[in-house]
């Protein structure tokens, strides 16, 4: 991302888009032409993030963060129902789950970061690029869901899944191998370092009943492994 564009993504940048909008429709001249709305061209900005290709019509946004927050969502929004009986206390990190027979491929079918599923064996997890302003930008996309969403973190559910699954370089070569992250910042320390910092100014967090399920599954598949593997080699 460009610095200007690093700028208009912080939560403390912000300004009310509807304001911004009619500074701009205030500032068309009147009957010139075909211009595309304030919405059009916001979208046209960001699209290198709009890997979902949400369509601009009858859309409403609270400002730029929050158009960022919809591109890393697929539309429509399942509206998930937080889990209020249980939490999510274990998980295993990326190379203990591939030691354990866990099996990581790339959801191809959807770009939505948030699309996990675990069945027989096999974890499929959309591919995740970290590059410069990743970290910048999904920081401030945790932050605008602390401050606007607290029923409804998307985002955060995904990063608090992940720092369940990267704790070491180990964990971040298992899913660069696997194609799972795409890794353009070179080194892997640099991308296990992302991940281990996202987890650190989450001050609540309402988990989804989603992932609380997807990860008991994991937990029960992997205790299975182990003790059949005990079993074998008594």
């Amino acid at each position: 991302m460009t610095k200007i564009r690093l700028d208009l993504v912080l939560i403390e940048n912000q300004l009310p888009f509807f304001v911004l909008e009619s500074l701009y429709n205030r500032a068309l001249i009147s009957g010139s032409g075909n211009i595309p709305s304030f919405l059009v061209l916001t979208f046209d900005y960001f699209a290198y993030c709009n890997s979902c290709n949400l369509d601009s019509d009858n859309i409403i946004i609270r400002h730029f963060i929050d158009l960022l927050r919809m591109f890393h969502l697929q539309q429509p929004i399942e509206r998930w129902s937080p889990s209020r009986k249980e939490s999510l206390v274990h998980l295993n990190s990326a190379s203990e789950l591939v030691e354990t027979g866990v099996k990581f491929k790339v959801n191809i079918k959807t770009k939505c970061l948030l699309d996990l599923k675990f069945s027989w064996g096999v974890l499929e997890i959309p591919q995740f690029r970290v590059e410069d302003g990743t970290k910048l930008l999904i920081h401030n996309l945790v932050a605008l869901e602390q401050c606007h969403y607290p029923y409804e973190s998307y985002i955060t559910n995904y990063v608090a899944i992940l720092d369940f699954h990267i704790n070491s370089n180990k964990d971040v070569d298992a899913l660069i191998e696997n194609d799972v992250l795409l890794n353009c910042l070179g080194d892997t320390d640099s991308v296990t370092n992302f991940y281990n910092g996202l987890w650190k100014n989450i001050t609540h967090l309402n988990f989804s009943s989603n992932y609380i399920h997807l990860s008991l599954d994991l937990n029960v598949f992997c205790a299975y492994f182990v003790c059949t593997l005990s079993v074998l080699c008594a």
